[in-house]
């Protein structure tokens, strides 16, 4: 199976180990396909963690970093002084080159990160972008059975997206009882994938409880009404009930199992990179 594509923490977590410069994107102008905040990691040899673009500007970073130096601010693409070197999209990128980055902030990053919490690197003045801020990892935690659960965990694993995946045929679930030792943050998502619906309803009561950015559930118009007419008469007011998407996903109506993973998934992550702190709705 091919290598899951690095994340946006990958090249922070790079950045710990000695010898590894950081290049990181603190001002874009018009359009690019990163967002604000992108890091490239620069190994002792040459190579990266991370990208950028389409691989000569890694290379430009890559022997930036190599010169060693101080921190600066360098302008690339549009109204850049280095007038050999351009960028496809025709706008322009302020980039922090940081030969040297604090190890050991970039470390307690990472270990806020390892325990879900959301934290941020101080970029030195007067760099564009004061605070690179971070936001743990999209985890997924499904319940359900059959080939929609096996497909969704497959490709989100496959994707490098965090699993928990709980089968109601593996005796990880009980009927009417709810997974109270779970635990969701608001960087996760849960999704129901179950034929049967009896199983939903103590699983739903306790998703609800949650801070769970996407709270998923498979099934048809008769099955939707009568979830949302049963989680009312418990006592959920109609705007809670409404955290529930369903249909899930892009494709509002997938009948296959790896459709159904794929549309979903897409949804998921969409949902996910709208909350991201640097994210641009512009571009």
């Amino acid at each position: 199976m091919t290598a899951p594509l690095a994340g946006d923490q990958a090249a922070l977590r790079a950045a710990c180990q000695p010898g590894v410069g950081l290049c990181t994107i603190t001002h874009i102008e018009g359009s690019f396909s990163r967002r604000l905040g992108a890091q490239l990691a620069v190994h002792a040899d040459g190579s990266v963690t991370g990208s950028l673009a389409d691989g000569c500007l890694e290379q430009e970073l890559a022997r930036e970093i190599a010169q060693g130096g101080e921190r600066r601010v360098i302008r690339y693409g549009a109204g850049s002084a280095k007038i050999d070197f351009r960028l496809p999209c025709g706008g322009g990128l302020d980039i922090l080159i940081d030969p040297e980055p604090d190890r050991e902030a970039c470390q307690s990053v990472v270990s806020s990160l390892d325990n879900r919490r959301e934290d941020s690197l101080a970029l030195p003045h007067p760099c564009p972008l004061p605070r690179r801020r971070y936001v743990p990892d999209l985890r997924l935690v499904l319940f359900g059975e059959g080939p929609e659960l096996a497909a969704m965990a497959q490709v989100a694993e496959a994707c490098g997206i965090g699993v928990e995946a709980h089968d109601r045929n593996d005796g990880t679930l009980a009927l009417g009882q709810s997974p109270d030792h779970l635990t969701a943050d608001r960087w996760t998502a849960i999704v129901l994938l179950f034929h049967d619906h009896e199983w939903e309803r103590a699983i739903l009561q306790w998703a609800l409880t949650t801070p769970a950015f996407l709270i998923g559930a498979q099934g048809g118009a008769p099955a939707r009404a009568a979830r949302e007419a049963d989680l009312v008469s418990l006592g959920f007011a109609p705007q809670q009930v409404a955290r529930i998407a369903s249909p899930i996903g892009t494709v509002k109506h997938s009948r296959e199992p790896l459709g159904l993973a794929l549309s979903a998934l897409a949804g998921i992550a969409g949902e996910y990179e709208l909350r991201h702190p640097h994210h641009d709705a512009t571009r």
